[in-house]
């Protein structure tokens, strides 16, 4: 079985505690996922809101570098992989697959050449925008004002489809999901978002978005926040498992996954410290005579198959 995690913050992580990525106290390290084996994780580089606008585009270059020192001095046991063979050779060398994507549009700064460069970088996936307005489009925190994507998003998502990048609605306003979901001819996945119907936070996808996501062959990925989990924020593993079924209830279970947002929430659920407690939802999911077909897919294999078809 292969895991993917579509989302986590652990390089801007180890940037604030000044640590390393190969072992450490945050959610995630090197060696842990080495222990887990056949492990792909999507590493953000996340554009907080102090560094916009006139910094957007420095701190991405800074989390991006980072990112590949850490890389260069773990090779042996970590590999940035720009498409699906690339993903196929590190797990076949027992290296952890990275895949390197930027949180917030803002990095950009309004030029597509941006995004160019980025892509030569390595950057695979892009998440449009975090919770405020951007060049893009609107975040979910300024939905209120029913911004949906600017001409200049457009841009980027067709220039996206073009290069073969995973375009991410986690983080935009409603309005513009849809936009994203009438241009966009390649799946796209909401990297780590749950659903509002378990739980009403703006954050969280509504039923119709996530069929609208089913239709476009992408994929959600469970968001373990406590925040986003339940109305509460003191969440356990039961409250993952209603997100996943009732996302299946509605969509079936190919196209479902996992996208922990570690080392971006302050919390986890219960009974779970970081990478090393993810067997816990699939062995709960198995326990609930969930097949292994199903357990397969909603640790990876759906993300893979988007990864596949779009990064070409």
């Amino acid at each position: 079985m292969i895991i993917v995690d579509a989302h986590c913050d652990t390089i801007t992580k180890i940037m604030e505690l000044e640590t390393n990525l190969n072992k450490n106290t945050c959610h995630i390290d090197i060696e842990r996922l080495g222990n887990i084996g056949n492990y792909v994780q999507f590493f953000a580089a996340f554009i907080a809101p102090s560094y916009c606008q006139a910094y957007a585009m420095k701190r991405a270059v800074q989390i991006i570098d980072k990112f590949y020192q850490q890389v260069e001095l773990n090779k042996d046991k970590i590999m940035l992989c720009c498409d699906y063979n690339d993903i196929q050779t590190a797990i076949s060398h027992n290296k952890v697959a990275a895949i390197l994507s930027i949180e917030g549009g803002e990095a950009l700064q309004g030029d597509l050449s941006a995004l160019r460069i980025f892509y030569r970088l390595g950057v695979r996936s892009l998440c449009l925008t975090w919770n405020h307005r951007n060049e893009i489009a609107d975040g979910v925190a300024d939905e209120a004002s029913g911004g949906g994507l600017t001409p200049f998003g457009r841009n980027v998502v067709k220039e996206m489809n073009s290069l073969g990048m995973i375009i991410d609605v986690s983080h935009i306003a409603e309005k513009g999901f849809w936009n994203v979901i009438e241009l966009s001819d390649s799946p796209i996945i909401a990297s780590h978002s749950n659903a509002k119907k378990i739980c009403n936070h703006r954050r969280n996808l509504n039923d119709e978005q996530i069929i609208a996501i089913k239709k476009n062959r992408g994929v959600i990925g469970i968001n373990l926040y406590p925040l986003f989990l339940n109305d509460n924020g003191n969440a356990e593993i039961n409250d993952i498992i209603r997100h996943i079924e009732h996302i299946i209830s509605l969509i079936g279970y190919e196209n479902i996954g996992i996208g922990a947002d570690f080392d971006g929430i302050e919390d986890t659920p219960r009974g779970m410290k970081g990478v090393e407690d993810l067997e816990i939802i699939f062995n709960e999911l198995s326990k609930l005579n969930y097949s292994q077909e199903c357990i397969e897919k909603l640790a990876g294999g759906n993300f893979l198959r988007v990864i596949k078809e779009v990064l070409e």
